[in-house]
């Protein structure tokens, strides 16, 4: 008997989307998810849109996956969510071959491509209010007076 499969383990304010073999390797998909992470999701949105990487446009279709499953899954405030990871892994690589000069064959490798994303709802974080420093006005402290100096020419 195998191993029952345990839950994915995502908090309680967090939410994710992953997508399964997309076509593209894996760092040109670290590329352009390099460019979200840590980003509000309305400003990722907007970077994919205008994106000219291919991948982009899986990538955009996966973070409206994620805030779609934060808002009707787990019941999180779309304005407040921020992309916490995103990362991509290797998927499989399909091998074609394609026919060469004297009867030779050289191997086509197109890779496929995992890519997975997590949001996060951020908390209002309340900043104390630092104390303001106090400036020393210029007038307080005279500036040091250069000394004089002799020349050879001069005789005193």
């Amino acid at each position: 008997m195998s191993k029952p499969k345990s839950p994915r383990k995502v908090a309680s304010n967090e939410a994710f989307a992953s997508l399964q073999s997309t076509k593209g390797s894996v760092q040109k998909a670290q590329l352009v998810l390099s460019l979200i992470r840590g980003k509000k999701v309305e400003k990722a949105m907007n970077d994919l849109t205008f994106s000219k990487k291919r991948l982009a446009e899986s990538a955009k279709t996966l973070l409206m996956s994620a805030i779609a499953n934060a808002e009707n899954n787990h019941g999180l405030n779309v304005d407040k969510l921020v992309v916490d990871r995103a990362y991509a892994d290797k998927s499989v690589v399909m091998k074609r071959f394609s026919p060469r000069g004297r009867g030779r064959s050289a191997g086509i490798l197109k890779p496929r491509v995992h890519m997975t994303l997590v949001v996060k709802e951020m908390q209002e974080v309340a900043k104390p209010a630092a104390p303001k420093a106090v400036r020393k006005s210029a007038s307080a402290k005279p500036a040091a007076k250069k000394p004089e100096t002799k020349t050879e020419g001069e005789n005193a």
